[in-house]
């Protein structure tokens, strides 16, 4: 969204304030959340989702590796009062590395034209999404080792029905939010 001329460059310190701010936005929706048994339910697919829509493939992945930086130095901006190493290793650990890939598809969809069009930002939405929950259920089931079926009941089943509202009110609020930029800019 910043900047929104065609073909401008993101300097160093517009990078550094959004990254900022997409970091606190991340903070923030992790603690909204949802206690389940293994992985908590938040709103952090929705702001990573929007932030990979908003600042495209580099800027939006960028955020994402930041915000794992600054959980794995101990801040606590993970679900709950949670900060280190422990979360990137235990049960949350797939869904929040793929923060980063989902980012990245996201924000390349996007700069292809799909956050234009509701609908196709709310494909791109899913599949942002889909790359969540695949590798939060890779992790679940093969790197704990909880098995597949298992997996599934706890890493998948749950999440469905709150992605899609999530992906309505994403491809929803993103066009609504870069009128108002524009207008602005």
């Amino acid at each position: 969204m910043w900047p929104t001329r065609p073909g401008e460059a993101v300097g160093g310190f517009r990078a550094f304030v959004l990254i900022a701010l997409g970091t606190a936005l991340m903070a923030l929706s992790a603690k909204v959340n949802l206690p389940l048994p293994y992985v908590p339910m938040t709103l952090q697919t929705l702001v990573v989702l929007m932030i990979g829509a908003a600042y495209g493939w580099r800027l939006g992945s960028a955020t994402m590796i930041a915000y794992l930086a600054e959980g794995a130095i101990g801040l606590p901006v993970f679900a709950g009062p949670v900060g280190g190493i422990a979360p990137l290793v235990g049960p949350t650990a797939g869904y929040l590395f793929g923060f980063v890939l989902a980012a990245l598809m996201t924000g390349w969809l996007a700069e292809r034209g799909w956050d234009r069009n509701v609908t196709l930002l709310f494909a791109a939405m899913a599949v942002g999404h889909i790359v969540i929950l695949a590798t939060g259920f890779g992790w679940l089931a093969f790197g704990l080792g909880l098995g597949a079926a298992k997996a599934w009941q706890v890493g998948i089943v749950p999440f469905i029905a709150a992605s899609l509202v999530k992906n309505a009110l994403g491809a929803t609020l993103m066009p609504a939010a870069r009128r108002i930029v524009e207008r602005r800019g």
